[in-house]
């Protein structure tokens, strides 16, 4: 791999609120460290930004990027602002960090690092956060909204932005930041452990959900087809992989369904046992109200699962390919029908599979983070980029 200092990037800051040792940590913060791990890897100094947890350290090194943390879920912004602020003037955690380029994850939110660093800035944005804001609440909803869609696009109308789907970046340019500056840089994927490739199917109909528990991912819809499909598919089980602050409403929920037994919570889980489920599994549902690309429908992929998702949500248009590594349906109606299709269809299942099997092998961290130093590059030199890199 190429060293990016060698043509002038030596040092990026990452911004986000999260990292993936974070309890409630997902596919936006595994994107951040893949690249972050490989930029460090290359001979960048890479610097994350990020929220304390229980049990966290203020300051290690994980994959070669260093990691400062400070703040909780909210004030990590106000900690992160004016750990920018005091390193322009020599003090703070971040006062040894001279960064070339700066990453400001946007999960709703900026970090406002533009005030600090100006143009060296790159808004990283998953998905917009339309549909999601209500949950905050009626005020926070409305301020959020506003923030990300009013004030963030004119405060960074000069600055690059970079997203994982060409369906969000099309939602960006509807907010009005101009398609010139908008960068698709897709995930990359890392590779399954060798055991759990081995692991035979299941012989009973078992389907999986690789999710954060929270409610825009909208489970209870994966519990409820569980339970219209009992009557008429013997056997059927759901396991969910993933954990978040939503799980004990969705225990409850399977609960009231009567479906307990047909589901099984596994909460966040290591890598083999997720690769595991995910070997055993039939097929994988995902509906959520919006995603930004869904690394989940890639991962399964990589199992030779397909999966079921909502056109509505954005980015799985772009993730699965309709009726050929997975189905895109358009209400909970077509979810039902679209999964009791492939359980009952073993030879349809077993195509779109193994479709979705050769898709997944499109995709590596080392591909995303090439593009993303293309990106970065140009930042550098006060130039941007558009389009899928």
């Amino acid at each position: 791999m190429n060293g990016m200092s060698d043509r002038g990037v030596r040092s990026v800051l990452l911004l986000c609120w999260r990292d993936t040792g974070h309890p409630q940590g997902g596919g936006s913060e595994t994107y951040l460290q893949r690249i972050g791990a490989q930029l460090a890897a290359s001979g960048v100094q890479v610097t994350l930004r990020t929220a304390r947890y229980p049990g966290s350290a203020r300051r290690e090194i994980v994959d070669g990027i260093r990691v400062s943390r400070g703040g909780g879920s909210y004030s990590i912004y106000i900690w992160a602002g004016l750990s920018m602020v005091l390193a322009r003037v020599g003090l703070g955690p971040l006062r040894k960090v001279r960064p070339d380029v700066v990453i400001d994850s946007q999960n709703g939110i900026p970090f406002l690092a533009r005030l600090a660093y100006g143009r060296r800035v790159a808004v990283l944005v998953h998905h917009c956060h339309r549909e999601q804001w209500p949950v905050a609440g009626p005020v926070m909803g409305r301020f959020g909204w506003f923030v990300e869609s009013k004030l963030s696009p004119w405060l960074h109308r000069r600055n690059q932005y970079v997203t994982v789907s060409l369906p969000s970046a099309r939602d960006l340019a509807t907010l009005g930041v101009h398609p010139a500056r908008i960068a698709v840089v897709r995930n990359g994927l890392d590779e399954a452990p060798a055991a759990t490739l081995t692991v035979p199917r299941s012989t009973t109909p078992r389907v999986v959900v690789l999710s954060r528990l929270v409610p825009h991912k909208q489970i209870e819809d994966a519990l409820e087809a569980i339970a219209e499909l009992r009557p008429q598919i013997p056997g059927v089980h759901l396991d969910v992989l993933g954990g978040g602050w939503w799980e004990r409403r969705l225990v409850e929920h399977a609960e009231l369904l009567g479906i307990s037994d047909a589901v099984t919570f596994h909460g966040h889980v290591d890598d083999v046992i997720k690769h595991d489920v995910l070997q055993r599994s039939w097929v994988h549902l995902l509906p959520s109200r919006k995603e930004g690309w869904a690394l989940a429908v890639i991962e399964a992929g990589q199992h030779g699962v397909p999966t079921i998702g909502y056109r509505s949500s954005g980015g799985l248009t772009d993730s699965i390919v309709d009726g050929v590594t997975g189905l895109l349906v358009d209400d909970h109606g077509g979810l039902v029908d679209g999964l009791s299709r492939l359980l009952t269809d073993p030879v349809l299942r077993e195509q779109l599979g193994a479709k979705a099997a050769v898709r997944s092998g499109e995709f590596s961290w080392r591909q995303s983070t090439d593009a993303m130093r293309t990106v970065l590059e140009a930042v550098n030199a006060g130039t941007s980029v558009s389009g899928v890199v």
